[in-house]
């Protein structure tokens, strides 16, 4: 017993001086507040899917958010936290860029135009991505958990007028982003970069659990459900740990799908 003892002190005190693992590249990603890291302290639920991307890649890849709420492509710049990426990109290294959410929005200092400026900052995005070596991989924006009675129309201005509270809830899911959404394709085949439909991913997982066990994916709390949100909250944009959790695996595999290079470093 004395010599086991022995030898796991010997292996634990080994182990303190291993070096840990040096990654061989780092994947950086941008972004808005469905992407971004949270406060996690005292019990609280939200989670962006960015913080919890690391777990479905390999140790040889880091994973470095860099998504912050509220940010659109053009405030993201603008503040200079694009700038503080770009200082850090190496040859090899990857940035995931997903943007929409805000740029929709029609405060100055965040919104762009899709077509336009929305399309003008994703470029300067890639194109300064590849100027210091890296691979950029653009995602659109994921879907907001808004369904409506299917036997009423509503368009997608209607929606980001802020009228959805207004509306039915009903049983078919409603697209909110509208041109925000297809904008990052096309600038995915002008500039030749691998595109990740998140939309069109988070939309068919929404729809598919339906206006009730959807839910479960978002910051959805009936009072009293959660210490940590006593009044509750009744949140259809943000993750909670079940959510996050859920659209960093899908997007990881559609990575998989479409950056063939980096299979080798993502667990299926």
């Amino acid at each position: 017993m004395k010599r086991l003892a022995i030898a796991a002190l010997a292996l634990l005190t080994l182990t303190a001086f291993m070096p840990d693992k040096k990654p061989k590249f780092t994947v950086f990603t941008i972004g808005d507040s469905t992407m971004a890291n949270k406060d996690t302290t005292n019990g609280k639920m939200e989670r962006g899917w960015g913080m919890e991307l690391q777990k479905y890649f390999t140790d040889d890849v880091l994973v470095d958010n860099h998504a912050v709420n509220g940010r659109s492509s053009k405030s993201f710049i603008n503040e200079g936290r694009w700038q503080k990426v770009l200082d850090k990109i190496q040859p090899g290294d990857y940035v995931f860029i997903q943007f929409g959410h805000n740029d929709e929005k029609p405060k100055e200092d965040r919104h762009t135009d899709p077509g336009s400026t929305f399309d003008a900052n994703l470029e300067k995005f890639v194109n300064e991505t590849r100027a210091k070596g890296g691979h950029p991989v653009l995602f659109n924006c994921v879907v907001r958990r808004i369904f409506n009675d299917s036997k009423t129309a509503v368009t997608d201005d209607d929606l980001r007028a802020n009228s959805s509270a207004n509306l039915a809830d009903g049983d078919t899911l409603v697209d909110t982003h509208g041109a925000y959404a297809t904008a990052p394709k096309n600038v995915a085949k002008k500039l030749n970069v691998p595109f990740i439909d998140a939309h069109a991913i988070t939309h068919e997982l929404e729809q598919a659990l339906g206006p009730e066990k959807s839910k479960k994916l978002h910051m959805w709390y009936y009072p009293g459900e959660t210490p940590s949100l006593p009044k509750g909250r009744q949140d259809n944009t943000h993750y909670n740990i079940i959510g996050a959790n859920v659209v960093a695996l899908l997007l990881s595999q559609a990575v998989y799908d479409e950056v063939p290079e980096l299979r080798p470093y993502i667990r299926r």
